[in-house]
């Protein structure tokens, strides 16, 4: 095994505290980001609220138009099969 020297100790403390350092600013940024974030849903709460609302509308009509889809599928396969039927 290597002996350490005098010189290493005072790499690692120092890179330590820049490692430190850099995820200090890092947090502060992710802080800022977050308070930025917060202020302009304060804001425009209610914009949010109607636009969400309004996706939920249009989710319940794209499901609705699905269920009539599938059932003018399903009319059709009926109608094709029955076809095949009368010709068997």
């Amino acid at each position: 095994m290597q002996q350490l020297t005098l010189t290493t100790p005072a790499l690692l403390f120092s890179a330590i505290s820049l490692i430190m350092l850099a995820y200090t600013n890092r947090f502060l940024a992710y802080a800022a980001v977050v308070r930025n974030l917060h202020s302009k849903y304060i804001e425009q709460h209610d914009f949010a609220v109607w636009i969400f609302g309004i996706a939920l509308v249009l989710l319940i009509i794209s499901l609705l138009l699905l269920i009539i889809e599938i059932q003018i599928s399903v009319k059709a396969l009926e109608y094709h099969i029955s076809d095949i039927e009368e010709n068997s």
